[in-house]
């Protein structure tokens, strides 16, 4: 396959500018450019899919610019429904160096930011250098606009597809930039800067677009929608990245091998065939989540996670450490005990069981585990269990789990 076709199969390609685009891209070495606005100081999941453009379109020879929106971030592109709240442009110049930093340790590509291009440009030169080649009918026609005009758009906003319109000029000035990849919410942006490059510098520039990566509910992935999945290992670990990939439905996981992954199509069919085949083995599931978490933080990420998953599968986590743990463990019940302790005290105190009664009801009926391992000592000391001293995991039954960080 060409890389236009790859791209088409993939399903990473929505809108282009130009029907000329695909000879471009097949034929020549293009320098374009995809970029981010600082609202976090990670990118997520649904940055991932989009980000990975500039690997795929670098193996073809193509040289990728990514850009760090530290002007733009100081604005914010208008959402559908309401204005965006502005951050402070402390919290903006922290989040351009965790995404500077990021973008140069995952993608290796070179990155740049609009601030260092746009905070000396007056707001006399902006509206005649810029401003006067576009005409505000047709900032109204966008799409993201004209769906605000109802509710009321901020000037602000409104000129915020002027400012990346002309990032693209500048680039395309400076570095010979001439195509924008982006997903497709950025759609209008992309052609504000087409638009302003033809009439400015007479010179044609091009533009893609993307479809959004969503998750099984339809929903793109990101801070606002509160299911962001940060590529930062510290914000969400290589355990619950796992987690989440591992546990992808049927009904969206090819898709996802197709856009969150560099296997060929002859490996993605063969996984699809032998998936449906035995679904039960969930080996789409499992090779999705091999080839991200190894991109993304190394294989022995991805084996500590692996190992992680299987330790908690046989319920023995005897096996993992203590900080190992409370990755797992996240969001489960947790609290602080005493390390003198007796169990059925800690039962009791923390609301495991409602009375001593019902605590010795649960350890007669080996319905408390410690570590994995069933306890029948109600005066065992929770202290000589803990987990290099420090945590002990317990369970109630089957499902119902609690994490005890010794004091």
């Amino acid at each position: 396959m060409t890389l236009f076709e790859d791209l088409k199969w993939r399903g990473l390609i929505k809108d282009i500018s130009s029907p000329l685009l695909e000879k471009k891209l097949n034929e020549e070495k293009l320098t374009f450019y995809i970029g981010t606005d600082p609202t976090a100081d990670s990118m997520h999941i649904g940055h991932f899919s989009s980000f990975l453009i500039a690997t795929r379109l670098a193996k073809y020879g193509h040289k990728p610019i990514l850009l760090i929106g530290g002007a733009t971030g100081l604005i914010g592109d208008p959402k559908p429904s309401l204005e965006r709240q502005m951050i402070s442009k402390e919290e903006v110049k922290k989040n351009v160096e965790g995404l500077t930093h990021q973008a140069k340790e995952i993608f290796g590509f070179e990155v740049v930011n609009n601030y260092d291009w746009t905070k000396d440009i007056s707001i006399l030169d902006f509206l005649r250098d810029y401003g006067k080649y576009i005409n505000v009918n047709y900032m109204l026609d966008k799409d993201i606009i004209s769906r605000r005009l109802e509710s009321g758009i901020t000037f602000c906003e409104f000129a915020y597809t002027l400012l990346q319109g002309m990032d693209f000029v500048h680039l395309n000035e400076t570095k010979g930039v001439t195509l924008q990849v982006a997903g497709s919410d950025q759609w209008g942006n992309i052609t504000t800067g087409i638009e302003l490059a033809r009439k400015k510098n007479d010179v044609e520039l091009f533009g893609m677009t993307m479809p959004l990566v969503v998750d099984a509910n339809g929903v793109k992935f990101g801070k606002t929608e509160g299911n962001a999945l940060w590529l930062d290992k510290e914000k969400t670990s290589s355990y619950e990245l796992y987690q989440y990939l591992i546990n992808t439905s049927d009904d969206i996981v090819i898709d996802y091998l197709k856009k969150l992954t560099f296997l060929t199509r002859e490996e993605i069919e063969s996984i699809e065939k032998e998936h449906f085949e035995c679904p039960e083995k969930r080996l789409a599931q499992k090779t999705l989540a091999k080839e991200v978490i190894t991109f993304l933080h190394g294989n022995e990420e991805y084996l500590k996670a692996l190992k992680m998953s299987e330790v908690l599968f046989s319920g023995n986590v005897s096996d993992l450490t203590s900080k190992e743990i409370e990755i797992c463990f996240k969001g489960v019940p947790t609290f602080e005990i005493e390390s003198d302790i007796t169990l059925i005290d800690a039962l009791v105190n923390n609301n495991i069981a409602s009375s001593r009664r019902e605590a010795r009801e649960f350890i007669n009926a080996n319905a408390i585990s410690i570590n994995g391992n069933p306890v029948n000592d109600e005066n065992i000391v929770i202290n000589s269990l803990a987990i290099e001293g420090r945590v002990i995991v317990i369970r109630r039954g089957k499902k119902k789990y609690f994490l005890g960080l010794i004091k």
